[in-house]
């Protein structure tokens, strides 16, 4: 007697004229169908989202010797003429007017400056400022009041996520109600950060946090020029993100959980209401023993 294949169908079929229908089964059934459509998109919408991953360690990425700085920043009332950016740290670099890869955009009818500069720091505590230090002659009336519009260490990263602020935390500080004569001091940590995209890419960034104050400085019993600095010092501690998507086989297992798990508690529902129909339609009937 040949082997019959049909046997091995686990999901026997039951004629229809053998089942009944019922009100609450229908109910039971379209609330399921809901159910089960808002749990699809949901999983779809988690297994779309990009995640990010972090990790700590103790290590510095091998990003070179130096960080790369971009500053954007904003003097309304000082003159281009004046405005230049000196360098210090502790190895010895003491650079006062620093002009490589330096622009400086008259604005407020020349009155103001616009000035922007990107340079390389070594990796050791330092600082740079924002000062008329290197210019030919001192103006009489200095004004420091500012805007940072940018200020970026390492690579320019475009996050997913609200992490993105970190990498720019002063961009957007505005310190342009303070006193002219002012000097603003910029504290901050700088953190070694490597930044993996979906698609596998590395980027070495620098994420920072800061703090502020303003203060009149004097020195040998006079008034010095105001100045803009920012005092850095570097964190041994690394951090590391790495993009990644839910895998598939995740998603199509949550697809099959929820559908299964749907039909499964929506039967139970139905037949407890079933069975309880038909009990209490006995018990009106008195044939209930």
């Amino acid at each position: 007697m040949p082997f019959d294949f049909r046997r091995l169908d686990i999901y026997r079929k039951v004629p229809k004229d053998l089942t009944q229908p019922t009100t609450a089964g229908a109910i039971i059934s379209v609330i399921g169908c809901m159910f089960m459509f808002f749990l699809f998109i949901s999983e779809l919408a988690s297994f779309l989202d990009v995640e990010v991953s972090n990790e700590l360690y103790v290590d510095d990425p091998e990003s070179g010797d130096t960080i790369p700085v971009f500053l954007e920043i904003f003097l309304p009332k000082l003159r281009c003429e004046y405005v230049g950016v000196d360098i210090q740290d502790e190895m010895g670099r003491h650079e006062v007017g620093f002009v490589e890869n330096t622009d400086k955009i008259p604005v407020n009818g020349g009155e103001g400056c616009l000035f922007t500069s990107s340079f390389k720091l070594n990796k050791v505590p330092g600082n740079f400022h924002v000062s008329t230090h290197s210019a030919a002659s001192q103006p009489q009336n200095p004004d420091m009041t500012h805007e940072i519009r940018t200020l970026r260490f390492g690579e320019k990263i475009e996050t997913v996520s609200s992490k993105s602020r970190a990498f720019t935390s002063l961009n957007g500080k505005n310190n342009l109600n303070q006193h002219a004569l002012s000097s603003h001091d910029y504290i901050m940590k700088i953190v070694p950060t490597v930044y993996e995209n979906l698609g596998g890419r590395m980027q070495y960034a620098y994420q920072y946090t800061s703090a502020y104050k303003n203060y009149m400085a004097y020195g040998h019993g006079h008034r010095m020029m105001p100045a803009i600095w920012f005092k850095y010092e570097l964190m041994p501690i690394t951090v590391s993100y790495k993009e990644r998507r839910q895998p598939f086989y995740h998603f199509i297992t949550m697809v099959c959980a929820i559908i299964g798990g749907t039909f499964t508690v929506a039967g139970i529902v139905d037949s407890f209401i079933f069975s309880a129909t038909e009990m209490y339609k006995k018990f009106s009937m008195g044939k209930l023993s």
